[in-house]
């Protein structure tokens, strides 16, 4: 069997191994292969049977022109870069990693509060720039400090990774209000309860954390009139998907000081513009969607992914987004 990885660089950078692919066939890994290129698209995959893709898109006409392509993997959890209706229509499964960061994503989630409520990154700069040895009390600090006990945190999307980030808020104890299509009554207790109505949700929390899948009903769940409905000074996080955000709403909030701060590790457009309004607004956090790649986090996506075509070749599809 011919593999081909059209863009394996930012799963493996090369600290793990292709290896498991390798014992499958000849596999041949691009580390990125550009985008809006189909005809490099197709020339790259040429006569291969399986191919996998990260962010690299997979239309009709490329399934049309590479006739030999009897599996698709996709190295991520979103698989909105393929055409799963044709890959459907030709028989072929395409296969998705359904959940491989779920630690990873929720601890970042943590991360980004933790960093909004401390600033350690800039009051570590300080001290080295002098400002602790030169300051005339014994200890100093530039930013109001926010201690998160008693604080609600509200989590839209109360999954997997949802329930991971509210673990931890429980553990620092704080409170959960968690807003999902699907409750499972064995999570509630004394800090945690589902809430069925997201204005309460906006209503009652001190930090909302955005968890949930980017669907018609969620894209752009942020926006001016939601935001209104939020506490004065609220933090929002972000490490799911960049247009459940309506970015010049949140701009303007920020700047404003309705929303106190906001912690993203994903924007609508990645790799971010140089005109994203957000990197200019005020008590704003962004990370370059970095949640999911702890090398643990990549070793079991690898893993997975192995097993996907494994488990095709062995007649047993699975995880598969489009049968």
């Amino acid at each position: 069997m011919k593999i081909v990885v059209l863009d394996g660089y930012t799963l493996n950078p090369g600290d793990l191994t292709w290896t498991g692919l390798e014992g499958m066939g000849k596999c041949i890994v691009y580390d990125r292969t550009p985008v809006d290129d189909e005809k490099e698209i197709i020339k790259r995959i040429g006569d291969a049977e399986a191919v996998y893709t990260n962010k690299t898109p997979l239309s009709r006409t490329i399934f049309e022109a590479c006739g030999n392509i009897r599996f698709v993997g996709v190295l991520a959890t979103g698989y909105n870069v393929v055409d799963v209706q044709a890959a459907k229509e030709k028989g072929i499964p395409v296969c998705n990693i359904p959940s491989y960061g779920t630690a990873a994503v929720g601890q970042f989630a943590i991360g980004l509060l933790l960093e909004i409520c401390h600033h350690i990154g800039h009051h570590d700069q300080a001290v080295r720039q002098g400002r602790w040895s030169d300051n005339p009390d014994w200890c100093f600090w530039d930013f109001p400090l926010i201690e998160l006990d008693g604080k609600t945190m509200g989590i839209i999307g109360y999954g997997r990774i949802g329930q991971a980030t509210g673990r931890i808020a429980q553990a620092m104890g704080m409170n959960v209000l968690a807003y999902d299509t699907y409750h499972n009554d064995t999570l509630v207790n004394r800090q945690c309860r589902y809430v069925d109505d997201l204005d309460e949700l906006f209503r009652e929390s001190d930090v909302i954390a955005l968890h949930c899948p980017l669907f018609d009903e969620t894209m752009g769940v942020i926006n001016k009139n939601n935001i209104a409905k939020m506490k004065d000074g609220v933090i929002i996080l972000n490490n799911s998907r960049g247009p459940l955000i309506v970015e010049e709403d949140l701009r303007e909030a920020l700047d404003s000081g309705k929303v106190g701060a906001a912690g993203l590790d994903v924007v609508s457009t990645e790799p971010i513009r140089p005109d994203n309004p957000l990197l200019g607004a005020r008590n704003c956090i962004i990370t370059p969607h970095i949640s999911w790649a702890p090398r643990e986090s990549r070793q079991r996506l690898m893993d997975f992914a192995v097993g996907n075509l494994k488990a095709f070749l062995d007649g047993k599809i699975i995880n598969c987004v489009n049968q």
